[in-house]
């Protein structure tokens, strides 16, 4: 290429950059900072989306797309992915929309099993933007962020001509913006749960009535095991509508020929036999499964069906990353080659994920058990290989410490999530050594890019994190009047002796200065690109240590730290 394509290509992109952000700040425009919370104004947002939809000429349009629509508490965004990767290895055009995002906002729409490229999401954004932008009245003003964000799925599906679309409903399901398809496929109903009470109902009657809401006349339904006042509800809102509603058994490991799941955890079993259910009945209606027709379910799932099981991957979800800047050259001599600083990341925020996330830690993370095929994605090649191969890590004569690096938004209630996962993990033989509470980086009131900049900022307020900390104190010591240090100041925080105070003890019950009333188990960082330093620092300073760092609590969260080790 001569150098006036050079400069072309230079300029494109120049272009399509300035254009990302801008649908960027478009995007965080449409944020309103009302409470979720009021049932009128839900059900008004709900309503106005039919009106949208004509807006934009899709109401009769998105009737073509064969659609598999799935709610439910936990696992819902696991079953979906799954069903895309089944549905693309047997061959099909597949469109999926997910929620939330952790990087960047082009992940929520997947074609073929990848993100949309910028050039086709800035197309099909703009064209969407400036035709509701142009019909935008007093009585129909610019949607919200999440109407917006599923307008522009059905857009981009209907464009890009996929042959299923595989939507994840993104809050409850009777009111949400993606029930305005009327005409499904298939649904599916994921494991339910106590969560968004203050918006879905304070029982768990109520929230199953709100998922169930997405059933439709004459289309099949499929759920997992429940428990029996959930059951009930979901059985009686399909016996009105006059539908099937089947039970879709767990996977056995059996069924999968050796193979493991793509996504970790014992719980996805469940998750994908809700999926294995789903994709057969969206095959059988759209008159698709008659090359299936041979095969042995029961016994052996078809092929295409073990490659999607298999090969299925979500981010933030039982995630293993190995760090490897700690592992830089800056120091040849203490090169730490053994994964040094592993990140286990899972976004659980509920009591149920919570437990789920601490059996899964315990599982992948324990001395001498590692196993990446069973447990956990690990993306780091030598890496991975390292984790695999017993020999190589005793070898290494590394000691193992667990760390936890929290945070959860203000509704969540740390006195139900931290119990269950210090018991669980105490109960598997995994103690966490340090707990650290951090801010996130990411904001509720503007949609960053990926490639957006990242603020070390330690003037953020640290309150809510710092009564973490003191849950989680209590928790662990059973003290209720010892003094902690919330913010320890930055000089303080950038010694590593600071943070190595806890690390190299085994029993992190000694992690208590007696003396002075003071906790060292645990401390508050107003930074978490700090926070990511101090440990990289840490484990180049100690190379006989591999740091094992749980990130949980938060999507958000999780999402900030991908964005760190990714840059």
């Amino acid at each position: 290429m001569g150098t006036t394509g050079l400069l072309q290509g230079y300029q494109q992109n120049l272009s399509i950059s300035f254009s990302y952000e801008a649908a960027m700040k478009a995007l965080s425009s449409l944020i309103t900072q009302r409470k979720r919370g009021d049932g009128s104004m839900r059900t008004g947002k709900f309503d106005v989306m039919f009106s949208y939809l004509q807006a934009l000429e899709m109401e009769q349009r998105i009737a073509g797309l064969q659609i598999i629509h799935i709610a439910g508490t936990k696992g819902k965004g696991s079953s979906c992915t799954f069903s895309e990767a089944i549905l693309r290895e047997c061959g099909f055009q597949t469109g999926l929309f997910t929620s939330p995002h952790l990087i960047d906002i082009r992940e929520r729409y997947q074609i073929n099993g990848s993100d949309i490229s910028r050039e086709k999401f800035l197309l099909h954004f703009w064209e969407c933007w400036h035709q509701l932008k142009a019909k935008a009245v007093k009585d129909l003003p610019m949607p919200s962020l999440f109407q917006f964000l599923t307008l522009l799925a059905f857009k981009i599906f209907l464009s890009e001509k996929v042959d299923v679309a595989i939507l994840e409903v993104g809050l409850g399901g009777r009111l949400d913006s993606t029930n305005v398809v009327q005409e499904p496929v298939v649904t599916g109903i994921t494991s339910l749960g106590m969560d968004h009470m203050e918006i879905l109902g304070n029982t768990i009657e109520e929230i199953a009535f709100e998922k169930a809401g997405i059933f439709k006349p004459n289309v099949p339904a499929f759920t997992v095991r429940q428990c029996p006042k959930a059951m009930s509800v979901l059985h009686e809102r399909a016996s009105k509508l006059m539908i099937p509603l089947e039970l879709a058994p767990p996977l056995c490991s059996k069924t999968l020929n050796g193979l493991h799941l793509g996504l970790a955890g014992d719980h996805q079993f469940t998750n994908a036999g809700l999926a294995v259910a789903l994709c057969r009945c969206w095959l059988k209606r759209t008159g698709n499964l008659n090359s299936y027709l041979n095969e042995n379910w029961d016994a052996n799932l078809p092929e295409p069906f073990l490659r999607g099981l298999s090969t299925a991957h979500l981010s933030g979800r039982a995630q293993v990353v190995c760090d490897e800047l700690c592992d830089s050259s800056e120091r040849p001599e203490i090169n730490n080659s053994s994964g040094g600083l592993i990140f286990y990341l899972d976004g659980a925020h509920s009591p149920e994920s919570m437990e789920v996330c601490a059996k899964w830690f315990s599982s992948v993370a324990r001395d001498d058990l590692h196993s990446s095929d069973e447990n956990g994605h690990v993306e780091e090649t030598d890496c991975q290989n390292k984790l695999n191969n017993k020999s190589s890590y005793n070898v290494a004569g590394k000691v193992s410490r667990k760390i936890l690096l929290f945070n959860c938004m203000e509704v969540r209630d740390p006195n139900l999530l931290f119990p269950l996962l210090i018991n669980t993990c105490s109960s598997n033989g995994v103690h966490f050594s340090k707990a650290f509470f951090v801010p996130n980086m990411s904001t509720y009131h503007k949609v960053d890019s990926g490639t957006s900049t990242i603020s070390s900022d330690i003037s953020q307020d640290v309150s809510w994190q710092s009564n973490l900390q003191r849950v989680w104190e209590k928790l662990i010591h059973g003290k209720r009047d010892a003094t902690i240090e919330s913010c320890p100041k930055l000089e303080k925080l950038t010694k590593l002796s600071s943070l190595g105070l806890g690390l190299l003890t085994g029993d992190p019950s000694q992690n208590y200065d007696s003396a002075n009333q003071n906790f060292t188990n645990s401390a508050v960082i107003p930074s978490l690109p700090l926070t990511v330093k101090l440990l990289r620092d840490f484990a180049r300073e100690n190379p006989s240590l591999r740091l094992q760092v749980l990130v949980t609590g938060s999507l958000h969260l999780v999402g900030d730290v991908l964005r760190l080790l990714k840059r």
